[in-house]
């Protein structure tokens, strides 16, 4: 079973790369964000494998940490959570915004994957919790009181952007880093400017 490869990126394609190692080219399924981050054709490169075995199949899955690897492994062995949906998740959240998103309980957060409605997303986060160990996550900066409205103010407007036709990756980049102690009227006020900024 392979864990880790480390060679030369040789081709990449949106959702995959292939990997030079002692003359043999190497197959990795990958989120695009890590497609992204492995740099330029002819670069050395160094990725964390799940290597995913089927009856009729086997595929190599990277990861550019270890952390973001057991994230992956956590969710595809959750209850219809299979790799394309693993891979989704993780490239919506990384696993310390996972772990905040399961802390406040953010339903919202888990809808902007692509593929997850809110039924589906209900069932995650309870079995999500169960399976997702990350002790080196700090979690009690996202579980006070103050810090669950926030969310919760967050994730109103996240439903009124998602309902206002605008993609997953729009809002992500709509609400980054937006003041944590303002309203949800404000925010959104706030999220719809950038969005029109960036049109």
């Amino acid at each position: 079973m392979i864990g880790t490869l480390r060679g030369t990126l040789i081709d990449r394609g949106a959702n995959d790369v292939i990997i030079e190692v002692a003359g043999v080219g190497y197959r990795v399924t990958a989120s695009p964000a890590t497609v992204v981050a492995l740099g330029e054709l002819g670069a050395d490169v160094f990725v964390h494998i799940h290597h995913h075995y089927r009856e009729d199949d086997q595929t190599l899955y990277g990861f550019t940490s270890r952390e973001e690897r057991l994230c992956f492994e956590a969710l595809i062995s959750a209850h219809g959570v299979g790799p394309s949906l693993g891979l989704a998740i993780l490239g919506v959240h990384d696993p310390a915004g996972l772990a905040t998103v399961l802390a406040t309980e953010d339903l919202a957060a888990l809808c902007l994957v692509p593929g997850v409605g809110k039924k589906t997303a209900q069932r995650l986060l309870v079995e999500l919790k169960e399976k997702l160990d990350m002790p080196d996550v700090d979690l009690t900066s996202v579980s006070s009181p103050a810090s669950s409205a926030a969310a919760s103010e967050l994730a109103d407007v996240r439903e009124a952007l998602a309902g206002l036709g605008y993609g997953a990756d729009e809002i992500q980049a709509a609400l980054k880093d937006l003041p944590s102690n303002a309203s949800a009227s404000v925010l959104l006020k706030q999220a719809l400017q950038r969005l029109a900024v960036s049109s």
